[in-house]
């Protein structure tokens, strides 16, 4: 495969991967770049196919499980196809419009990294959608759960693996509460999802780096540092 190694990002609600992101992407225009998912729903008015390649990414795995899911180990080996009747549909997104059993061969054939699917309409990416990004000369991003790294590590896609991570619990739990739009429910059960997350980024093998997210200034120099090569890749090219 030829093309910037992809980057995966992961890590609990809170922890700062999106603000991460957004800064990355503000400092080093023309060099980042998202893959456009897959859906099996019928365009929107206005909707053209395959668009979307400098929008924010849909998360994987994050954003298309039901906010309501905790994960225990054992789930986090089942398959990757999630049924999320309690989610609304990702927005703001641009799709590669498919039908159903074109996508389901995809699926059977290993062509997908995540699936999901919403009121009977399948969404996912898929390995070509990377490559697409990577044929351009940019980096793609891909905002995973931890789900999302164990399935990518089953691919051919070398990505670099990067957790971001909150300093503690108590940290992580204070700016949750702080940008008040939880319940008390679903608070609780973010942070259940958190704390699985956080000892599971602990596993040897499982990210190049770990980013502890105690201060953003440092945190964001360790991150650019992490990708400078990649960068200097890119813009040598451009």
């Amino acid at each position: 495969m030829s093309g910037p190694r992809p980057v995966v990002l992961s890590g609990p609600s809170g922890a700062g991967k999106s603000t991460l992101m957004k800064r990355l992407m503000k400092d080093h225009e023309g060099v980042f770049g998202f893959s456009v998912s897959h859906t099996t729903r019928n365009p929107r008015p206005g909707e053209e196919d395959g668009k979307g390649l400098n929008k924010l990414p849909m998360l994987l795995g994050a954003t298309l499980l039901p906010v309501a899911d905790v994960f225990s180990s054992e789930d986090l080996e089942m398959s990757s196809s999630f049924s999320c009747p309690n989610e609304s549909e990702p927005t703001d997104e641009d799709y590669h419009f498919t039908t159903r059993q074109v996508m389901q061969e995809g699926i059977d054939n290993g062509e997908f990294i995540e699936t999901a699917e919403f009121s009977g309409n399948f969404y996912g990416t898929s390995k070509a959608a990377i490559e697409d990004v990577r044929a351009k000369n940019l980096i793609c991003i891909l905002d995973v759960d931890i789900q999302g790294v164990r399935r990518i590590k089953e691919t051919d896609l070398n990505p670099i693996y990067i957790s971001i991570q909150p300093p503690s619990m108590e940290i992580l739990e204070k700016r949750l509460r702080d940008r008040q739009t939880e319940t008390e429910e679903s608070l609780q059960k973010r942070l259940e999802v958190a704390r699985i997350d956080m000892e599971l980024s602990k596993e040897p093998g499982v990210f190049d780096v770990v980013i502890i997210n105690d201060d953003l200034e440092r945190a964001y120099e360790e991150l650019k540092e992490i990708l400078n090569e990649e960068i200097q890749k890119v813009q040598a090219k451009s």
